[in-house]
């Protein structure tokens, strides 16, 4: 076994301080995250932990999507229901399953729904991380070396949490005092209020790879535009050039050249669908690769992100919704700014102080 699986698991172990008697549900979503999963539960047993693995592997959507009802592909699954309400911790180890490239985008949106129920009962029921594995068929569709890929995972992924913790908290004390950002870029223009909002530091405990500050917007403050050019992936479905136009903290249209159908299905989720519930910044110097996978992209440092959907409580967002929809832009480039009211944190494409200084943490 790779030994760096080995050091994963350590660091989910301190990370979610489990102990004797931990209770511990792990989901499994592709069979190529054995090794990961294995490891870790090697980990659980060691320090006497009670471990217990579910395969939900996503393959098995594309069944539900051809013969299962829209009722039940709306409604959460019963044993992992179950599963969050057992567990004292829970870690999901999700293989970057290749898309499925004949689906039906409105079933996809209603399988969201019921996962979405799940998710929440995670986050309100649970300590939890998910794990974002790279697979070889994912570096292939998008054109990138593997081994390289692995590598940036795995340092993204084990760090001295304890020193970007410190970097991220007081990178959240200085935009405490920060009443509205705003993403500006050749095809876009977005501000979103936050005043009053809690800026929250992802630093290992809720995602691997992590490296990420983010609040929720104040729900009615959000207007403009936002585009996210070329492709990235939800659910299976490649979605092209979206752009979401907002109004009064709302979308009140969008666009995409691929993947409309979900998004329309997406948006109409539930009441909470179509505002946000989330701004984040990533901060993460060791993830580079812009991969169209959301989990990973959302911590690149030169990235910003929104989530349509569900805010998380600590933030004191109020937004509710079974869904929560990262979506991450690259500001990595000519002509693109980040401001915190006048404060600008990456300028033409550059990061400045105070963002700048997580490029010291590059390994």
């Amino acid at each position: 076994m790779d030994n760096r699986w080995s050091l994963l698991a350590h660091q989910l172990i301190r990370g979610l301080d489990i102990t004797s008697n931990t209770k511990v549900s792990m989901f499994m979503t592709d069979f190529r995250c054995m090794e990961a999963v294995s490891a870790f539960v090697a980990e659980c047993y060691k320090v006497g932990a009670y471990p217990q693995v579910m395969a939900t592997d996503e393959r098995f959507d594309r069944f539900a999507q051809e013969f299962a009802s829209d009722e039940t592909l709306g409604s959460p699954a019963g044993l992992e229901v179950a599963a969050m309400e057992w567990a004292d911790v829970h870690v999901s180890f999700r293989g970057m399953v290749t898309p499925d490239f004949d689906v039906d985008q409105r079933k996809i949106a209603l399988l969201r729904k019921g996962k979405g129920i799940v998710s929440t009962k995670r986050w309100q029921q649970t300590r939890w991380c998910i794990v974002r594995i790279p697979a070889i068929e994912w570096s292939n569709m998008i054109n990138v070396d593997h081994e390289e890929l692995l590598h940036e995972f795995f340092d993204s992924s084990i760090a001295d949490w304890g020193k970007v913790g410190d970097l991220q908290l007081s990178l959240c004390d200085r935009l405490a005092e920060v009443s509205q950002i705003r993403i500006l870029s050749r095809d876009s223009d977005l501000v979103l209020g936050v005043a009053g909002r809690r800026w929250l530091s992802f630093a290992g405990e809720m995602n691997l790879p992590d490296g990420e500050v983010a609040t929720a917007p104040i729900e009615t403050s959000v207007n403009g535009h936002i585009k996210f050019p070329g492709v990235f992936w939800f659910s299976g479905v490649a979605i092209r050039d979206l752009i979401l136009y907002f109004e009064g903290g709302k979308v009140v249209s969008f666009s995409a050249t691929e993947g409309a159908d979900l998004v329309s299905a997406v948006l109409e989720t539930d009441d909470g669908s179509r505002h946000l519930g989330e701004i984040g910044i990533g901060t993460n110097p060791n993830m580079k690769t812009l991969t169209g996978d959301l989990l990973l992209d959302e911590k690149i440092l030169g990235t910003v992100h929104i989530a349509l959907g569900r805010a998380y409580p600590d933030s004191l967002g109020v937004n509710e919704s079974a869904l929560h929809w990262d979506i991450v832009k690259d500001l990595r480039e000519q002509g693109c700014f980040l401001f915190a009211d006048d404060l600008e944190l990456i300028s033409n494409g550059e990061l400045k102080v105070p963002l700048a200084n997580f490029s010291n943490l590059r390994k």
